[in-house]
């Protein structure tokens, strides 16, 4: 039988959703083992006065298997 864990994080990057992602899975792998997942809970932009993107933010929930 396996227990599963499921964590919560936010990453963000200038380049775009999946440059985040990226950088959330790359960061949190660092501690944490066996990742079986992760989901896109929520995407939010940061922006400067006339609108334009400066960084994209993701909320990212991963799940992983407790040993």
């Amino acid at each position: 039988m396996s227990v599963a864990k499921v964590i919560e994080l936010t990453a963000s990057s200038p380049a775009g959703i999946e440059q985040a992602v990226a950088a959330g899975l790359k960061k949190c792998s660092e501690s944490v083992k066996n990742i079986q997942g992760a989901w896109v809970n929520d995407v939010k932009v940061v922006t400067d006065g006339a609108g334009n993107v400066q960084e994209w933010r993701v909320n990212l929930r991963i799940t992983f298997v407790v040993e």
